[in-house]
């Protein structure tokens, strides 16, 4: 199988030619069509063949191919279906190699062995897997070598030389080369500094051919990318064609490409096919792609690296910064993200770790204390308390910091790590907008330029804080794709970051992607737990019984947390987004009614059907609205440090109606959650025993939501509002 590949290479070498490696989603424009497509590939002349699996959230792909993942998953594509559709092009007599290329997710929930094994009697030869880390390649390549298939690795412009040997002594068949940084996605150019990175690859490489992929879309750049490189990669550009085909006609108007392409007709092709390599990463630049400010509508070849190179590979990077944060909590974390991204994490890693042990950093952020509005308040929520008839009720007040929310904690602390870095842009994304306004709020503080991603059902509820954020200089991008809120505004600045990562630094605002993200989050965070731990000790002379915050991505629950994290008698409570309930689909409560998975860079409790699939999510609370947590919450769900719960929307605004009406406070609708089920916690506990809320942020942003809602949730609480 893997072996196939490897032939086909060496054919190529014979015929003193670059073989050509296509793409296609399996099942677009229908799944119908895709065993024609892939006939018609190799008639043309294609020499390998990659078959895309479709994913909800590529990450590593342009528009173009995530359009195309988006009509094959409406035509209800999965895994099992795609090996069918292999099945049934070899019992029609293709003979190409087929890889299959796709993201990890699908692959884990459909099972690493059973795959392996389906795959190899489907007629599949290998595998392209956009978002596997190093340790779980190797571990993934040799899995792939012990059923005879192929792992093939990915290399970009930006894979620094010590991962860049580290990926080729993985190859077993040909590395894949991204010839630009970003997503996928066919352009009018070509990288002029293609020359130089193939020359690092095969400097490396040995006799491992390298195919080279994104932007190639004519004759000309195949002619030019194949003096250089052993094998030209097209993907894009076949879908474009396949778009662009009258209904039947796609797979004759795929060969009619493929011959242009290659220069030879059908029967001419010899021992020799095609395939389509990784869809990874190169800025793409289709009619509807995403802007600024609007709507984003050989025999020689060895087998494979022995066990000494495979443990010299693991520990390239570890043995040059012994210091390296810990990726991993438990079984959960990781950096399951594509290549071009892996050299830029490792950059934000030393520098958050420089930062971190620097006391003059520390003082640095302190310094912006009195313009953040630290350290918080703490006080007794005295009528809540009696309401609840049961434990003390205190309130950490983060509703009060400047721009409303515990978000300006990590946000500041992450522009001054960017400063430290010499990045001069900044991107985030944003749900409700509390970080998005603390994002933009810091970068006109010091003068650097802010794109916030939203998903466009975000901008519609939470218009105010668009406006704040504009009113503050940044650009807002509405994300129409997916579900329109959260998860896709990640998505989107997951790509944008990949474009222009030597001068842009992304503030994530969550505890979420991938290392050293969450740590990073919790870091900054953690200022929530300690202040509440002195403060406590301060005005009741002992911890608390209890804390207690709302779960998102869970950036205020894990700041909260960590702090009393090895405090035994300290019970930590995090309250998720039930919407409509966790026996429906419509909710968000993704520790209380997730599997485990991998999303956004991090292996972590999601939200996903049987297939892998990211389910889509409910919340009346943009902020909570989202199918994924950070890595170290889902570790304290498994050793049972922490509880997690759900509250509905109905019962978020019985908590937002009684913090408001008893304590006149009005709360943001994610910290509603927090308050409902600190309530419920406090009517089981003692009257002399005390629950610390993390009140996240303040709820002006939500009194035009909670306007549109209570027709429908408030009879259903008994609570009739009326202007």
């Amino acid at each position: 199988m893997a072996d196939h590949i490897r032939k086909t290479f060496q054919q190529c070498k014979k015929e003193k030619r670059s073989a050509l490696v296509t793409y296609v989603t399996a099942g677009y424009p229908t799944p119908q069509e895709t065993p024609d497509v892939l006939l018609a590939m190799e008639a043309g002349g294609a020499d390998v063949i990659e078959l895309g699996m479709p994913f909800t959230d590529p990450i590593a792909d342009g528009p173009t191919i995530q359009k195309a993942n988006t009509v094959a998953l409406k035509h209800g594509v999965n895994t099992t279906q795609v090996l069918q559709m292999v099945r049934d092009a070899r019992a029609r007599g293709l003979r190409a190699p087929v890889m299959l290329m796709g993201y990890y997710n699908p692959l884990l929930s459909y099972g690493e062995e059973k795959m392996l094994q389906d795959a190899k009697e489907a007629g599949v030869n290998g595998f392209i897997i956009v978002d596997l880390p190093p340790e779980e390649a190797v571990r993934f390549r040799n899995f792939c070598s012990s059923y005879g298939l192929s792992y093939i690795p990915l290399i970009a412009p930006a894979t620094s030389d010590a991962r860049m040997r580290v990926l080729c002594k993985i190859a077993d068949s040909f590395i894949y080369v991204v010839s630009r940084m970003g997503v996928t996605g066919a352009t009018g150019t070509l990288n002029a500094a293609l020359p130089e990175l193939l020359a690092r690859v095969h400097k490396y490489s040995g006799n491992v051919p390298a195919a080279v992929g994104f932007g190639v879309s004519t004759r000309d750049h195949f002619e030019s990318v194949g003096k250089l490189s052993e094998g030209v990669v097209i993907g894009s550009q076949i879908v474009n064609v396949l778009a662009a085909a009258a209904p039947g006609e796609g797979a004759k108007k795929v060969q009619e490409y493929c011959s242009s392409i290659t220069g030879r007709s059908p029967g001419q092709n010899g021992t020799t096919r095609e395939v389509g390599i990784v869809e990874a990463l190169g800025e793409a630049r289709e009619p509807e792609g995403v802007q600024v400010d609007k709507v984003i509508k050989d025999s020689d070849v060895p087998d494979g690296p022995g066990l000494a190179d495979q443990i010299e590979a693991l520990n390239v990077e570890a043995a040059s910064n012994p210091d390296a944060l810990p990726a991993r909590f438990g079984e959960f974390g990781g950096q399951y993200v594509p290549e071009s991204l892996m050299d830029c994490l490792s950059e934000l890693e030393r520098g958050f770790n420089q930062a971190k042990n620097d006391p003059k950093f520390w003082e640095e952020y302190r310094s912006y204390y009195d313009y953040m509005g630290r350290p918080g308040h703490l006080h007794l929520a005295e009528r809540l308390t009696e309401h609840a008839g049961g434990a003390n009720i205190w309130l950490k007040r983060e509703d009060l910091n400047h721009t409303g929310s515990h978000k300006i904690n990590n946000a500041l602390g992450q522009i001054l790590v960017a400063r430290r870095l010499g990045k001069t842009e900044i991107i985030a994304e944003t749900g409700a907008g509390q970080h998005g306004v603390a994002t933009a709020t810091v970068c006109a503080k010091f003068g650097m330029k802010c794109t916030i991603y939203m998903g466009a059902e975000d901008v519609r509820r939470q218009a105010l804080n668009v406006f704040r954020i504009k009113l503050l200089g940044a650009s807002v991008v509405a994300v129409e794709a997916g579900s329109r809120t959260l998860r896709d505004a990640v998505n989107e600045a997951l790509r944008a970051w990949v474009v222009n990562l030597s001068s842009t630094h992304y503030i994530i605002g969550s505890a979420i992607g991938p290392h050293p993200f969450p740590t990073i989050v919790r870091t900054f965070q953690s200022v929530i737990g300690n202040e509440t731990k002195e403060q406590m000790l301060e005005k009741r002379g002992k911890l608390p019984d209890a804390v207690v915050a709302c779960v998102g991505g869970g950036s205020n629950a894990v700041g909260m947390f960590y702090p009393f994290a090895n405090d035994p008698s300290v019970k930590l409570l995090g309250v998720e987004a039930g919407g409509d309930g966790v026996d429906t689909a419509r909710h968000s409560a993704t520790l209380t009614g997730g599997t485990k998975g991998v999303l956004h860079g991090v292996r972590t409790y999601i939200l996903q059907d049987e297939h892998g699939q990211i389910n889509e999510t409910h919340s009346v609370s943009a902020g909570l609205d989202y199918p994924g947590v950070g890595p170290e919450l889902s570790s304290w769900k498994d050793s049972e440090r922490a509880k997690f719960i759900a509250a509905t929307d109905a019962e978020a605004f019985i908590g937002f109606r009684l913090i408001s009406q008893l304590e006149g406070i009005i709360p943001a609708l994610e910290s509603a959650h927090a308050i409902y089920g600190a309530i419920e916690l406090a009517k089981t506990m003692e009257k002399d025993q005390d629950i610390v809320i993390c009140l996240s942020g303040r709820g002006d942003k939500d009194v035009q939501s909670v306007a549109e809602e209570l027709p429908k949730l408030g009879p259903q609480i008994g609570w009739d509002l009326r202007f």
